[in-house]
């Protein structure tokens, strides 16, 4: 009971952090910007326990029940289910722009967008390379959660193959990964003071005045949200049969927090802790929310379809379904892969505009409302990540909740 009541107080300490940040941005916005070393500190505190929260964790889950024909299966469960939700979101996200055309009398200014955004092409050899780490001291230091995933699963693979001369190892797994939840709870006592000064660098610097420019697209991007929640990832709730309300206490915390910080990474520690304690055992929730990061990005997914046609729509171009439906083909593969940052998916953005032949000037009028999209889009890749660990784990035949 009293856990319950210290989430319930945490949670609520946010939306407070939160609202606290919109009003000190727009009542003092240029104090507002000089939060941002609040902000930052806050997100290196989360971003030190990732690697060694996700190491501990997966090895324990494998080593201590997991086998290399389970882990297989539960892979390959959930890719079809990233596959699934992720697909059904871009074309959510193509119907709603069609639908709104929220670019039309949006004027394209020419600008050196090239230079804000960084330009990378995303292949499928570039995406499987990247996979496997050179050095797992060079994957641990980055914080890349799919090298991390694959080199804690074969090390866990190899500790079950060996058994008893590999315990001393998984039994300091397992204390690692205790120490890091009790970090994370430490960390989140910091969670209100992080967020309202993220919230108060966001508003200060962009202005108000940035959500009236482009409100129809931002609207558009909100809408479609809240309709991919009830229609795309609600339905996986009820087919599994996970309980609603439980569900909700789970990850309210850790979407607050994707949210106003607009980043996966700084949600992920609370969710692997939270799915946790909700039932999903640890080898399924080590395995299934760190690689849905570069996998079962729905938010993304559904920003790109949304924000991709409406470029189109603002310079005048008018494209036939079927060039929509190979654009959103590529945007199936190019957005794979990609880390749960901050703007990550403004870089696979501007790959698919060139490859289309769109103008690039087109991200430089997202720029400015670019970090209100990424909460709502941040939010969502956590909040489908929680439920694909969920739906792995009933899947499989665990109760959970």
């Amino acid at each position: 009971m009293g856990g319950t009541l210290k989430r319930i107080s945490l949670t609520t300490w946010i939306f407070v952090g939160m609202a606290a940040g919109v009003v000190l941005g727009i009542a003092a916005p240029n104090f507002a910007k000089q939060l941002a070393p609040v902000s930052n500190v806050f997100l290196r505190l989360i971003r030190s326990i990732i690697a060694p929260l996700l190491f501990g964790t997966l090895v324990v889950g494998i080593a201590g029940g997991g086998d290399m024909k389970q882990m297989g299966r539960i892979g390959g469960k959930a890719i079809i289910y990233f596959e699934i939700v992720t697909t059904l979101a871009l074309f959510l996200g193509l119907a709603a722009v069609n639908l709104v055309r929220p670019g039309e009398g949006v004027t394209i200014q020419r600008s050196a967008a090239e230079a804000a955004v960084p330009q990378t092409q995303t292949t499928l050899t570039t995406i499987i390379e990247h996979v496997f780490p050179t050095s797992i001291i060079d994957a641990l230091a980055r914080n890349d959660a799919l090298q991390i995933v694959v080199f804690a699963f074969l090390f866990g693979a190899a500790c079950a193959a060996i058994g008893a001369k590999a315990q001393p190892v998984v039994t300091f797994c397992s204390s690692l990964a205790e120490v890091m939840f009790r970090f994370t709870r430490y960390v989140m006592y910091l969670a209100p003071v992080g967020v309202s000064a993220a919230i108060a660098v966001t508003v200060g610097s962009k202005g108000v005045g940035v959500l009236f420019g482009l409100s129809k697209l931002i609207a558009t991007m909100y809408v479609s949200t809240a309709l991919c929640m009830i229609f795309i990832l609600g339905p996986g709730l009820l087919l599994f049969g996970i309980p609603v309300a439980k569900f909700y206490r789970a990850v309210r915390e850790p979407f607050l927090i994707g949210f106003s910080t607009a980043s996966s990474e700084a949600a992920l520690p609370l969710a692997l802790e939270n799915m946790e304690q909700f039932g999903v055992p640890k080898h399924i929730v080590g395995f299934v929310i760190p690689t849905g990061y570069s996998f079962n990005l729905v938010g993304s997914a559904l920003y790109l379809s949304l924000a991709s046609v409406f470029v189109a729509q603002a310079a005048g171009k008018s494209l036939t379904i079927g060039e929509q439906l190979i654009m959103m083909l590529t945007l199936m593969l190019t957005s794979k892969g990609v880390a749960g940052v901050p703007r990550a998916a403004l870089v696979i953005l501007a790959g698919t505009l060139a490859t289309f032949n769109l103008p690039m000037e087109g991200v430089a009028v997202l720029l400015g409302v670019d970090a209100l999209m990424d909460m709502a889009r941040t939010s969502t890749n956590v909040l489908g990540n929680c439920l694909a660990s969920a739906v792995v784990a009933r899947w499989e035949g665990f109760k959970v909740g």
